[in-house]
């Protein structure tokens, strides 16, 4: 897919709290890299960064860091000072996308359907529900679901919540409260190619814990994925066009993924999107090689692809 053999920085590791996934998708990316004849440079990000990429001197640096300063378009504007050429969205979407606010203000004028809700101050959930029973609150600039807790009416977490419970509340300032949809977990993968972007299929995601969490992510066997999901073909090409369409608006590159409630009781009426994540993971339990895989395309070929297209963006820009 690439014509050429290159020297790739992979970019992994960083302090967030998504670290641990971060390695392991930097592993498998570097892995496949050499498999296929590249040079690969593997940098475990720390505040010396920007020494560690001159010293390195690649020729494309695959960006495979979760949360920030890695997503968030810190490490994107890093780059783009350096005049680096590097993989997934750009400074400006990744500030976007990762913040869950700003992606509804991007997205949800443009018909792309997604949950209410506002964001509050910790200290105010200590006084008083932000929303009706149940909600969730989840952090405003976190992925992999990481400090998401659903407060149901049953007082899980005491009612008004205990500033004692474990929750976001004990990390986060402000948290975004959004209700609670009831229903399935769906997600689509959005890859750019020759021809442009396209979605690849739905995935629904059935955790036996009930709730797709960070351990129900990223530890075998505690979600079934079942790929293609088997839901009504509407639904399908709803989550397909609104995945593709939430990728153009917010301008990603390389590959997105983006996650879906659907309450099957409601029909069309019962999708939303939830979020649009610009770097999604690349671990052997991820769903994006795992969409690409039941299409036909090997992970090594998924990681030149999302190289190929960076490239191609480096050239358009010139």
């Amino acid at each position: 897919m690439l014509e050429k053999k290159l020297h790739v920085a992979v970019l992994m590791g960083g302090w967030s709290n998504e670290r641990p996934v971060s390695l392991m998708s930097g592993a498998g990316v570097a892995a496949a890299l050499e498999e296929r004849g590249h040079r690969v440079t593997r940098i475990d990000m720390g505040r010396d960064v920007a020494q560690k990429l001159a010293d390195a001197a690649p020729d494309v640096v695959f960006n495979a860091l979760h949360g920030s300063p890695g997503e968030d378009g810190t490490v994107q504007g890093l780059m783009d000072l350096m005049g680096l050429t590097y993989t997934h969205s750009g400074m400006v979407t990744s500030v976007i996308a990762i913040d869950k606010e700003l992606t509804k203000q991007a997205l949800v004028p443009h018909g792309i359907p997604m949950p209410g809700g506002r964001i509050v101050d910790t200290a105010e959930i200590y006084e008083r529900d932000p929303l009706e029973r149940p909600y969730v609150l989840k952090p405003v600039n976190e992925g992999s679901s990481v400090g998401v807790a659903i407060v149901t009416a049953e007082g899980n977490y005491g009612n008004p919540i205990s500033p004692d419970a474990k929750g976001p509340w004990q990390e986060f300032d402000r948290l975004l409260a959004e209700p609670f949809i009831r229903g399935r977990e769906l997600t689509t993968a959005v890859l750019a190619g020759v021809d442009g972007p396209r979605a690849l299929m739905v995935t629904e995601l059935k955790p036996k814990s009930g709730f797709y969490d960070f351990d129900a992510k990223y530890t075998e066997g505690m979600t079934e994925h079942v790929c293609p999901a088997e839901i009504p073909d509407e639904i399908t090409q709803a989550c397909l066009d609104m995945a593709l369409r939430a990728h153009q608006l917010l301008g990603c590159k390389g590959c997105s993924r983006t996650d879906f409630r659907w309450d099957d009781e409601r029909g069309l009426a019962g999708l939303f999107v939830l979020e649009t994540n610009t770097q999604p993971g690349m671990t052997p339990l991820s769903l994006v090689p795992e969409q690409a895989k039941h299409l036909g395309m090997s992970y090594g070929e998924l990681v030149e692809a999302i190289i190929a297209d960076a490239l191609d963006s480096r050239q358009g820009a010139a």
